[in-house]
């Protein structure tokens, strides 16, 4: 194991790097999307809006958003810098 990144306080369900490899985004059954740096394991952004578990996380192609979909039926868009979620698109009606 290289670095275990710990913060989320339920399962983590969802991970991915960023295109240049230098961050992580990881999705918790705790509501929360966090974004990691990848080198020293330190928590750079706690993303919180869902309210219910995050099922998926990933980055845009050029590393500048986080998408996150969450049982609550959103898939949230986050810009990856300030951690402010850009938009929130509603419109599932399934779990």
């Amino acid at each position: 194991m290289v670095k275990e990144l710990k913060g989320h306080t339920d399962p983590v369900e969802s991970v991915a790097f960023s295109p240049d490899g230098k961050q992580v985004v990881s999705g918790s059954h705790d509501k929360t999307v966090c974004i990691w740096d990848a080198l020293t394991g330190d928590l750079v952004k706690e993303l919180k809006g869902h309210t219910h578990p995050v099922e998926s996380v990933a980055f845009s192609p050029d590393g500048k958003q986080v998408v996150s979909g969450s049982k609550d039926k959103t898939v949230c868009i986050w810009d990856a810098l300030t951690g402010d979620m850009v938009k929130e698109l509603k419109g599932h009606t399934d779990p």
